[in-house]
């Protein structure tokens, strides 16, 4: 362990990131540890296994699981509920490249101790840099980790990424964007149909209307789906989604056309 302090005075002044290490597992399931800031720009930490496993509380409805990425192609663990949910949000989210589950943990010393902390999430965004996520519970933000966050933000701004402490997101946005997610997998893609949902939703359409215009719903409502999920077509997710909700194609591919 470094003998100088990641955390200057304690919590409540500067961080020296540069006296933050990291741990994590490569493929092969063994431990490194090494400087955070040389380890942020050249290891590929979407590819870690999980640093740390969670474990499983009996007596509660929501046990540590699997979540099929629909970005990476590849199952990605959860530890909760809630981090399941953070998951699925990512997952839709066109900026993110990859997701992992708590592949790092941060180490420091603070004064005479040393605190470790491992972000729930990581994501690798298009312009190449990570997001460290976590997720605040229902019961809310705790000190602890409230102080830890302070950290580890500095930690991921010094190496030119960034952080967030997530709150719980809008309900309507996490029903809407569930059900979608019901359709991410490349089996609905719109294949053959997708020249004539570009050409029928070009100018803003009832949902409902423009399916039946493009044949059987059976077959044309996944598809749709689809395209709203990744980002093909778009429609208002913060308010709840129904057959006459109004769907456009999205910008970029009007741009692209």
């Amino acid at each position: 362990m470094r003998a100088r302090t990641g955390v200057r005075g304690g919590c409540d002044s500067a961080v020296d990131a540069s006296w933050i290490d990291v741990r994590f597992r490569d493929l092969l399931g063994r431990e490194h540890r090494t400087s955070w800031l040389e380890a942020a720009q050249d290891v590929v930490f979407e590819d870690s296994p999980v640093v740390r496993p969670f474990p499983v509380r009996h007596g509660r409805r929501v046990a540590p699981g699997w979540w099929w990425s629909s970005t990476t192609g590849r199952l990605v663990a959860y530890g909760s509920g809630v981090m399941r949910t953070r998951l699925m949000l990512l997952d839709q989210d066109p900026a993110v490249v990859a997701l992992a589950c708590r592949p790092v943990e941060l180490v420091w010393r603070e004064e005479s101790r040393v605190v470790s902390h491992a972000p729930q999430l990581m994501a690798r965004l298009q312009d190449g840099s990570g997001l460290l996520l976590d997720c605040a519970g229902r019961s809310g933000l705790s000190a602890r980790l409230a102080a830890r966050a302070r950290v580890v933000a500095a930690a991921a701004q010094a190496a030119g990424w960034s952080y967030r402490l997530a709150e719980p997101p809008d309900p309507v946005l996490v029903a809407n964007v569930r059900w979608l997610a019901g359709y991410r997998h490349p089996r609905y893609a719109a294949g053959p149909w997708m020249p004539a949902l570009l050409e029928v939703f070009a100018s803003p359409q009832l949902a409902v209307k423009a399916v039946y215009e493009l044949g059987d719903p059976i077959s044309v409502w996944p598809a749709v789906f689809h395209a709203l999920w990744s980002g093909v077509l778009r429609v208002r997710l913060d308010e709840p989604l129904h057959e006459r909700a109004v769907v456009s194609v999205a910008r970029q591919e009007v741009e692209a056309t």
